[in-house]
């Protein structure tokens, strides 16, 4: 099971709860593949609640099963969803040798081109904030769609299981899921059925979305509104979060739904201690559906409003780590030991424990407490008088006058024995994309900038207007580093691809990998470290005073010009094949 939450390939609807606004089956649970155990009588319920559509499927293909290769390339290991004509399988890429999820179904499904076409419009989007589609391909009998698959990644649903989440985490949530649906819809992509089981927290503590347009597409979900859809969908993800509670009457999701006849209450007053800012946010994305938000603001009716109010909020600051209490000190007997109880010998072994030395209060106890007295006595007046013949003789030697020597004295320059701190290296974990616009350069080859190999770049888009991208084309391209902990960084070296005039490069330490940045002024509440501008093919970047941050922004705001060289055309442009940090 843990394993499935983590794949992205889940698209049954086994949540028995009510659809968002987009009532009568228009946007259905995106939830967990239960057991296969469940999946009768669940999927045949929902799999019941989109054929009343009229849309009834009927297509034939090739019997899939493990070890059936799709392509001759991907080999099918577990069915984690079959219904309506369609399956969803965790494969292993044999070609790159890595594990994908693949949704499958007959070329002649009444859905397949729908399918194909929302899977090729997801995949060029290319925002790393969604899981990504990696090919989607139709042959002669089987339309099938290939996307990532995230081991390290926890689905929303198991960390709801646990219980609600913190006043910081829950912000977390909000303003990532509801920045990436701006961005989509920007694009004209709806979800449709964005709910805890299409979220995923990875292990660095950002969250990805699955399924973007291809899992409705899958069941046939239309809305009439979706970006209303999708935002209500946020704010029930929010409202969950803040409570454990669905903010409907039914069940749905693992999540217990509100009292039956209460209407829809904020959160604040389903649970104590909700923060009142999300509680508010969480009832003007939720008003789509009658709601009242406790202040009557307006109601939030899409995702970039959404995210527009989350970022008129004040930050909320992660709670202080909390370190345990030191155990007091136990006094302790010579036979005890430290922490540890006396031995217990067995009388039949005849083994007698040692004889502890006589205690000071003896006769020979006190005899050496006298000795040991002396001595130290003694030790210190011959130190003292030592002290004092040196210094009196440094004293007498400062007084004397070295007539070979000046006598002037100089103040502020530091001494011999000073030496400058020797830097440090300062090691990359991870770097994702920093595209507060939306529209990244080069996402998946970030990792191509600290992985040791100078042949390999990863590299901008090339732009008509330059050198400087500010104001013309846009505020400036960029990738965040994650040094694994919170560490000191005084400077930064760059292996550039294209020389020539000029490249411009700022360090800003960020609180995390994806900086809540606004489009028109991405970096501007971020600290910098440091800034440098080169004509050649490498950059050195020094800080003025070294600034502790466990993320650091690279931020390019200017690139040379420079020809058509087979990966771009000409225009203003640059690659970056090597970062590193120093502290």
């Amino acid at each position: 099971m843990a394993e499935r939450s983590t794949a992205a390939v889940d698209v049954a609807d086994n949540s028995g709860g009510e659809p968002l606004t987009a009532k009568a089956g228009q946007a259905a649970t995106d939830g967990v593949a239960q057991a296969q155990d469940q999946a009768g009588d669940t999927t045949a319920d929902a799999g019941a609640e989109d054929r009343g559509k009229g849309e009834r499927p009927a297509a034939t293909g090739p019997e899939l099963h493990s070890g059936y290769k799709i392509a001759r390339r991907y080999r099918l290991e577990e069915c984690v969803t079959r219904l309506d004509g369609f399956s969803s399988w965790r494969a292993v890429d044999e070609k790159l040798r890595r594990a994908v999820g693949v949704h499958a179904l007959p070329a002649s499904h009444p859905r397949a081109r729908s399918v194909l076409a929302a899977a090729r419009s997801s995949a060029l989007l290319g925002d790393p904030r969604f899981v990504q589609v990696l090919d989607a391909v139709e042959d002669s009998e089987l339309v099938y769609m290939v996307h990532e698959w995230l081991p390290d990644a926890t689905e929303l649903t198991t960390l709801l299981a646990a219980g609600p989440m913190a006043a910081h985490d829950a912000y977390q949530l909000v303003s990532q899921v509801s920045q990436a649906m701006a961005a989509a819809h920007r694009e004209g992509l709806a979800h449709l059925r964005l709910t805890p089981g299409a979220v995923l927290r990875s292990s660095t503590g950002q969250y990805r979305i699955r399924g973007l347009a291809v899992n409705a597409a899958l069941r046939g979900i239309t809305a009439e509104h979706p970006q209303r859809t999708d935002t209500e969908a946020i704010g029930a993800l929010l409202y969950a979060a803040l409570t454990q509670r669905w903010p409907y009457e039914q069940d749905a999701h693992g999540l217990s739904g509100l009292p039956k006849g209460v209407g829809l209450l904020p959160p604040d007053q389903v649970r104590a201690g909700v923060h009142r800012g999300l509680s508010e946010i969480a009832m003007r994305a939720l008003i789509n559906d009658g709601a009242t938000a406790s202040r009557q603001e307006q109601p939030c009716t899409s995702p970039d409003e959404l995210a527009k109010a989350v970022a008129a909020m004040p930050r909320i600051r992660p709670p202080e780590p909390d370190f345990p209490t030191p155990a007091d000190y136990q006094h302790t007997t010579y036979q005890q030991g430290y922490g540890r109880s006396a031995p217990h010998h067995s009388p039949q072994t005849g083994v007698m424990p040692p004889v502890p030395p006589p205690p000071l209060g003896s006769r020979t106890g006190k005899a050496l407490k006298w000795a040991v007295s002396a001595l130290l006595i003694a030790a210190l007046g011959l130190g003292s008088w030592q002290i004092a013949d040196k210094l009196l003789d440094r004293q007498d030697t400062a007084d004397e006058p070295n007539p070979g020597q000046s006598t002037t004295t100089t103040t502020g320059g530091g001494t011999d024995d000073e030496k400058p701190k020797v830097p440090v290296p300062l090691r990359v974990e991870s770097a994702q994309e920093y595209a507060p616009d939306g529209t990244p350069q080069d996402a998946a080859d970030v990792s191509k900038t600290y992985d040791g190999d100078s042949s390999s770049h990863w590299r901008t888009k090339y732009f008509l207007d330059g050198p400087e991208l500010v104001p013309k084309v846009k505020k400036g391209v960029g990738i965040v580093y994650d040094l694994g902990a919170e560490k000191e960084v005084s400077a930064a070296s760059l292996a550039l691809r294209y020389g020539g005039p000029r490249t411009t490069v700022s360090l800003y330490a960020t609180d995390s990998l994806q900086p809540v940045g606004d489009a028109a002024d991405p970096v501007g509440s971020l600290t910098r470290i440091a800034q440098g501008t080169t004509s050649g093919t490498t950059l050195d970047l020094k800080a003025d005073k070294p600034v502790k941050s466990r993320y650091v922004l690279m931020w390019i705001t200017a690139m040379p010009y420079s020809g058509s060289d087979g990966y771009s055309s000409a225009g203003y442009k640059q690659g970056v094949a090597d970062v590193r940090f120093t502290g």
